[in-house]
């Protein structure tokens, strides 16, 4: 048996935060990094959701349209696996939370931590699981994204952070669906990018808020050789985990924080840019979320079809990096929106 992917959802909240309004905060402290940033990102606008929303508000609109899609109701969920890093807590985890709202009463949860490779991650342990455990019928994996709300307001690196969140309902099928996983990281990267304060490095002390020790904060930019070699290096990885060739992926989806760097991997696999699909440019780098994010939306525009090889490609801070590669259904209607 194989755990197949039978719908998509996506949840972008309505608040447009855009390029010119970042310009007019920083009122001349930083602008020319809003514009810098720009042209090398490719982001022109984020969205932010409302100030009194946790992370799984926002999942819990993805992970209900993924339902829908599904035709399926939240009591036929059998697990709920959830990708973030920023959470609704610490702890319990947010999945739980999730699993409260959403009324999925007969659904476990866990989370998976692994900052914006947590979709394929995600999706890697759904399968497995789904494999080895016949009672795991139907299993949500969805990746939500709110890091702005742990943001300093004048801190420039927010130019990146946009709100979202995205979703997927696997269930187990005689049709090949979930084909090959690969995994690479290197923790010496640990405290380049962080939250310094708030676990047990350091607890969430008025001190360590007072100065900014509970909010993300980039100590040191990743050298680019991390995904524009690294992400080439893992898709070979997964191809070769699944006994497939490179030229025969229809489609591949990245990391949404730099369209250059997407164009640069693309050939250096030998690959078109029509068999990718990018949504920074309108939606910020939504991190956890922006892989399911830019699936359902490459779905949604028909850019894929039944019977498609994708791979999915994360890379989060850490730095964690993660593969996941599939085959789209041939006979499942509801993904196709038909």
């Amino acid at each position: 048996m194989y755990a197949t992917i039978v719908s998509t959802g996506a949840y972008l909240p309505e608040i447009e935060i855009t390029n010119d309004a970042l310009r007019a905060r920083f009122n001349g402290n930083a602008p020319e990094f809003v514009d810098k940033m720009e042209a090398s990102s490719g982001i022109r606008s984020r969205w932010y959701a409302p100030s009194d929303w946790a992370a799984s508000d926002l999942a819990l609109r993805a992970a209900r349209q993924a339902l829908d899609r599904a035709h399926k109701k939240p009591e036929d969920l059998d697990l709920i696996i959830l990708g973030t890093d920023s959470p609704d807590y610490i702890t319990p985890a947010t999945s739980v939370v999730l699993q409260g709202k959403l009324g999925a009463k007969n659904a476990g949860t866990f989370d998976v931590g692994c900052a914006c490779a947590s979709f394929p991650t995600a999706i890697s342990n759904a399968a497995g699981l789904m494999a080895t455990n016949p009672s795991l019928k139907t299993v949500l994996v969805v990746s939500v994204y709110l890091m702005h709300k742990l943001a300093k307001e004048d801190d420039p690196m927010i130019f990146f952070y946009g709100d979202g969140a995205g979703a997927a309902i696997l269930e187990r099928s005689e049709e090949p669906g979930f084909i090959s996983s690969a995994f690479q990281a290197d923790g010496t990267y640990a405290k380049n990018w962080l939250i310094p304060a708030g676990g047990t490095v350091e607890p969430a002390t008025e001190d360590a808020a007072r100065e900014g020790r509970t909010m993300v904060k980039m100590f040191e930019r990743y050298p680019p050789e991390i995904n524009n070699d690294g992400w080439p290096r893992l898709v070979r990885r997964v191809a070769s985990n699944g006994n497939f060739d490179v030229k025969e992926i229809d489609f591949a989806i990245f990391t949404q924080v730099r369209k250059p760097t997407i164009e640069l991997v693309m050939n250096d696999l030998g690959l078109p840019m029509e068999k990718t699909h990018t949504i920074m440019e309108r939606w910020g780098y939504t991190g956890s979320a922006c892989i399911p994010m830019a699936l359902d939306d490459a779905l949604q525009q028909k850019k894929m079809k039944p019977g498609d090889l994708v791979v999915l490609v994360g890379s989060g801070v850490g730095y964690n990096q993660a593969a996941a590669a599939f085959r789209l259904p041939t006979v499942e209607r509801r993904l196709f929106g038909n």
